[in-house]
């Protein structure tokens, strides 16, 4: 039996409890129906329903709310050392049921067991680190004044709503969450519509290594309802976002008038820049790993070569060979490098610009065609003879398509590269380093690699600026985004007061 056989083999034992029963809501502890009925998941390996999932609405927000809000005090007055202890068993339970988790969100998202396996895994890693952040989560600063002596700590903010996407869901997820839970938050978390599978399995892993009952509820839903209901309950202190920089428009909007906080990750069109100083064979491989790995589906991919004119012919006609020998197949092949996009409708969206392109007079120089028709996969593409003012390089299309662009000076390059709505992240490639300090310095992003693809280090923040998102995760910021800084001065003497109406 070959390790694509045996891997769909696991697979359908580990569905048939879903196909029997659905996915319902989690809310106090409890599988709860979806106040609408339910909607289908379905896989885009090959179009076949995977399982009913509950249509939650405001009705079922409402319930998780409550449910979060009654179970709030409990957890945030937990010692430390408890909810430490409990957030590294949600870890090692994660790491027990590594496979079953990349193995479904394999199936539910198309993404491919290479990068799953490890996903799912990185979920563990996040748990991990913010467990071991807990004991100073709260410690804060003496602030000494002539008068006063002050202190500061920090408090959990309550109930906290968390909307993921499709991308990596489960990964994504724990990213989130995790944090939260380690601040002394309690969650109501609503998944992307299109992959309820691992959201399900994640609550599951937590209420079983110890999490109590209500800490963290999970309501399935559609933006329009369940999305517009978290963000709108009065209960909900904060919204944790990962998505489209539209939908988040729609989040802080929708949240206003409850006052919402708001940390939204957000989408990128982001610069990969070449100089003809770098070392020329790495960053092909970055430039390749960082475009097409995950399907391309992925907020920090390098969409926009900027690659310098002098090495321009050369490095394109490599990279047109990468492009067409990797393997696009089943997701649960281990020889795979890109499966299938999440749903038709954006495999509808992605296919799309095969004729943008043309139409705006870019060559598609590797793939701009389908594969098949079972289910929803694409040639990986690189369009190429393009500028920065079509919409492959100005829209972000979030699929395994690359446009490469020229550019003849470092003022050019830093031009193009900043000429973008988007500042999630950019990668620089040159062995300069006085350059790497100049172009670093006034390239508009968030986040900013040099000579490496994207490295995720989790002390560091994670976020991006203009059209890319508000705030930072990661370390000690995602602690200040679910936490609220509390100042209490002491006098230290019998200071002079001052003396009205006397």
């Amino acid at each position: 039996m070959s390790a694509l056989d045996t891997n769909i083999e696991k697979l359908n034992g580990l569905l048939d409890r879903f196909r029997e029963t659905g996915i319902r809501n989690r809310i106090a502890g409890e599988d709860r129906d979806g106040s609408a009925g339910v909607f289908q998941s379905v896989s885009p390996v090959d179009k076949s329903v995977i399982c009913d999932v509950a249509h939650g609405t405001a009705d079922d927000i409402d319930a998780a709310a409550k449910a979060a809000h009654a179970a709030f005090a409990e957890w945030r007055d937990m010692p430390a050392t408890q909810r430490r202890r409990i957030l590294l068993n949600v870890a090692d339970a994660i790491e027990a049921r590594a496979e079953e988790i990349a193995l479904c969100e394999c199936w539910d998202t198309g993404q491919t067991l290479r990068f799953m396996s490890k996903a799912a895994l990185r979920g563990a890693e996040n748990f991990r680190y913010f467990a071991d952040q807990v004991i100073q989560a709260r410690d804060g600063q003496h602030l000494k004044s002539p008068t006063l002596m002050n202190v500061t700590t920090r408090v959990p903010i309550g109930p906290v709503g968390v909307i993921t996407p499709w991308n990596t869901p489960f990964m994504l997820s724990t990213w989130k969450i995790a944090p939260a839970l380690a601040a002394g938050c309690t969650v109501v978390h609503k998944p992307a519509e299109d992959s309820p599978l691992t959201a399900r399995l994640l609550v599951e892993i937590a209420e079983q290594a110890g999490l109590p009952k209500g800490v963290l509820n999970t309501v399935n839903g559609f933006g329009p309802d369940a999305g517009k209901a978290l963000c709108e309950h009065t209960l909900i202190k904060a919204i944790a976002f990962v998505g489209e920089s539209r939908t988040g428009s729609l989040i802080v909007k929708q949240g206003a008038d409850t006052h919402k906080r708001n940390h939204l990750e957000l989408g990128g069109k982001n610069p990969v820049v070449v100089f003809d100083d770098a070392d020329l064979d790495r960053a092909l491989d970055a430039v390749i790993f960082m475009i097409y790995s995950i399907n391309g589906e992925r907020c920090t991919s390098s969409s926009r070569l900027l690659v310098q004119d002098t090495i321009k012919e050369d490095f394109e006609a490599r990279l047109i060979e990468r492009v067409n020998n990797i393997k696009v197949g089943h997701p649960l092949d281990p020889e795979t490098e890109i499966g299938p996009l999440v749903t038709e409708e954006h495999y509808t969206k992605v296919t799309s610009y095969f004729d943008i392109a043309k139409e705006d007079g870019a060559t598609v120089a590797a793939g701009g065609v389908t594969v098949g028709d079972a289910g929803y996969f694409v040639r990986p593409t690189l369009f190429t003879n393009a500028t920065n003012q079509m919409r492959i390089a100005r829209e972000e299309i979030f699929g395994p398509i690359l446009t490469s662009i020229p550019f003849s000076t470092e003022d050019e390059a830093l031009e193009i590269a900043n000429d973008t709505p988007y500042g999630l992240t950019g990668y620089v490639w040159t062995n300069d380093l006085t350059r790497a300090l100049r172009f670093t310095d006034r390239l508009e992003a968030g986040m900013i690699w040099v000579n490496s693809e994207n490295v995720r280090h989790l002390p560091t923040p994670f976020g991006g600026v203009k059209a890319s998102g508000i705030g930072r995760d990661g370390g000690d910021w995602s602690f200040e985004f679910y936490m609220e800084q509390k100042h209490i001065g002491f006098a230290t003497g019998q200071h002079k007061i001052m003396q009205l109406g006397k």
